[in-house]
């Protein structure tokens, strides 16, 4: 299949095709004119990649998982530290829509006067709850979490 078939296929645009050929991520076989060519094993790559990035793993952890010649070699204490990570965003997740929720209907006359508000508030001051993070969250947010 050439590029513009692999992009039509799998849903990914040409640029980043390429780039993932840049990372090593993909392989093509060679070219037809000016196009790359990849084997039809290319949209299964591209589906693990898609669901590694779904997942929360970088490019060059993909990458590792690929292997050689693009035979998946899964590292599954990888997997485990990444369900890990993903428990406590969904921890954290948890905490912040349960708080919000509470701030919604605290009878409090302010936000500033409601005690579990003023725990989230503590959490997000230090960092335990954030958006998009790499960093694992202290222990702390499962002792203070807002319930």
């Amino acid at each position: 299949m050439d590029i513009a078939q692999v992009a039509k296929h799998s849903g990914v645009p040409a640029s980043t095709l390429r780039f993932y050929e840049e990372k090593g991520l993909i392989r093509s076989v060679g070219r037809q004119g000016i196009r790359r060519v990849f084997t039809a094993d290319v949209l299964e790559q591209l589906a693990l990649i898609a669901l590694g990035r779904a997942a929360g793993f970088s490019l060059d952890e993909i990458a590792s998982m690929l292997g050689s010649k693009g035979k998946p070699n899964i590292d599954k204490e990888l997997l485990l530290q990444k369900a890990t990570e993903l428990d406590n965003t969904i921890n954290n997740l948890i905490a912040m829509r349960d708080g919000l929720r509470h701030a919604a209907v605290c009878s409090a006359p302010s936000h500033m006067q409601c005690p579990k508000f003023r725990r989230l508030l503590g959490l997000a001051a230090l960092g335990t709850i954030r958006r998009k993070t790499k960093a694992k969250p202290s222990k702390k947010c499962f002792k203070n979490k807002v319930s």
